[in-house]
């Protein structure tokens, strides 16, 4: 890549020009009952169904936005040698494998790149190795399609995540190249220093950007307290203003509650999605906002809810409800299937998945016009007739992985509001 790209990301629904994507492939197959739960998923995907509904999804952002993937990012770096041998002796420094150094240096970089994702097969050259249980010597990255994870755009930084899952590390490693090399923005390595059983979690999906001063952040299995810390001191250093973190406690089960953009997502500029009973409802789930006055001190307190906590601080957004307002089985059905997991590519324009009805009358009945995935990639739609409007994408087994919109894509450009 002869130009390197630029990074500024000040909200979650400023118009979109760009984003990063990574098709599921090979990787997501190469999942068995046995080792599922290892890679994070409570079942096993049909990658047939998975890749069709999800090149409805690419297909509707490529007519919105430029879109990146990953492979064809890191395929292109893989040529240079320097990057290569650098990005491969972390990887198997952090993954303990440097027996396999000279195989993947030997490979083409379109092989290495496969293998670094898809993962290597381990070889029966040896009784230990032809007695094992396992298929891999290393792993093949199951959730990378849920780009948002592994790295966050925040303003004019990227933020490279500690992720709390060793099968996750990969990726990260991954992203750091491709966006040291890549693009134009400072990159922030939450794990670069960091003693290796420190707790200093933190992932994508817990991190939405409010404005070019105001963070959310969740807290959980995913995303620790320290990992917090750390991401307040490495960005809200400039004195030139002050600064606010809304972060909200989150369960550590059900394995809904990932992360936060699970429970809650911009949606507009005075709209927002939530999981009434965890971020409305009076529950055991902290709140806590956190000023940073340019002086550098800080005013910590535990606070209503997130949504009051935003419109103390000039925001002025209404909450519409995943699921609805009616049942409160509907709303945890509706949740568990990323109902609250919004991608807006634009202000009041979004993408979620069309299974979720009640979340989508929710919407309809604010003012949303329903639009279908297909007939927006056929043009018999236009999403820019429409001052609000979701995107329908088909869901049934992408839902089943864990994540929505959201999830899947990593913005690295959006204009400013």
């Amino acid at each position: 890549m002869n130009k390197r790209l630029t990074i500024n990301v000040n909200s979650e629904i400023g118009k979109l020009r760009g984003v990063i994507l990574h098709k599921p492939g090979h990787e997501v197959e190469n999942m068995t009952p046995e080792n599922a739960q290892r890679a994070l998923y409570s079942d096993i995907l049909n990658l047939t169904v998975v890749n069709e509904e999800y090149k409805q999804f690419e297909d509707v952002l490529n007519h919105v936005t430029d879109v990146y993937y990953v492979k064809d990012l890191l395929c292109d770096l893989l040529q240079e040698d320097a990057i290569r041998k650098d990005l491969v002796n972390d990887i198997l420094t952090a993954e303990r494998a440097p027996q396999y150094r000279d195989e993947l240096l030997d490979m083409t970089p379109q092989n290495l790149c496969n293998t670094l994702i898809e993962g290597l097969p381990l070889k029966d050259n040896s009784l230990t190795n032809y007695l094992s249980k396992e298929k891999f010597a290393l792993q093949p990255l199951h959730n990378f399609f849920f780009t948002r994870d592994a790295s966050v755009s925040i303003w004019n930084n990227v933020l490279i995540s500690k992720m709390a899952n060793k099968v996750r590390e990969r990726e990260t490693h991954i992203m750091n190249s491709i966006f040291n090399h890549s693009f134009s923005a400072r990159v922030v390595n939450s794990a670069k220093g960091i003693t290796p059983n420190y707790c200093m979690n933190i992932e994508g999906g817990d991190v939405l950007i409010a404005s070019d001063n105001v963070l959310v952040i969740g807290i959980g299995k995913r995303t620790s307290t320290t990992g917090v810390d750390n991401l307040i001191s490495q960005l809200t250093a400039s004195k030139d203003r002050t600064w606010h973190v809304i972060v909200q406690e989150l369960p550590d089960s059900p394995e809904s509650f990932i992360h936060l953009d699970m429970a809650f997502t911009f949606l507009d500029e005075d709209r927002c999605m939530v999981y009434e009973p965890l971020i409305l409802k009076r529950n055991k789930y902290q709140t806590i906002h956190i000023k940073i006055d340019p002086d550098g001190s800080k005013k910590i307190e535990t606070v209503e809810n997130l949504v009051s906590a935003l419109n103390s601080i000039d925001f002025d957004l209404k909450p519409l409800y995943c699921g609805g307002r009616k049942n409160s089985w509907i709303m945890e059905r509706e949740q568990w299937h990323s109902g609250a997991n919004f991608f807006a590519f634009a202000p009041g324009k979004v993408i979620g998945y069309a299974r979720n009805s009640y979340t989508m009358e929710e919407l309809s009945n604010d003012g949303f016009e329903i639009l279908s995935a297909e007939k927006v990639i056929s043009s018999s739609q236009y999403p820019t007739d429409y001052k609000k409007c979701m995107v329908a994408l088909e869901g049934s087994e992408l839902a089943r992985g864990g994540g929505g919109a959201r999830c899947m894509s990593m913005p690295v450009l959006r204009d400013p509001l």
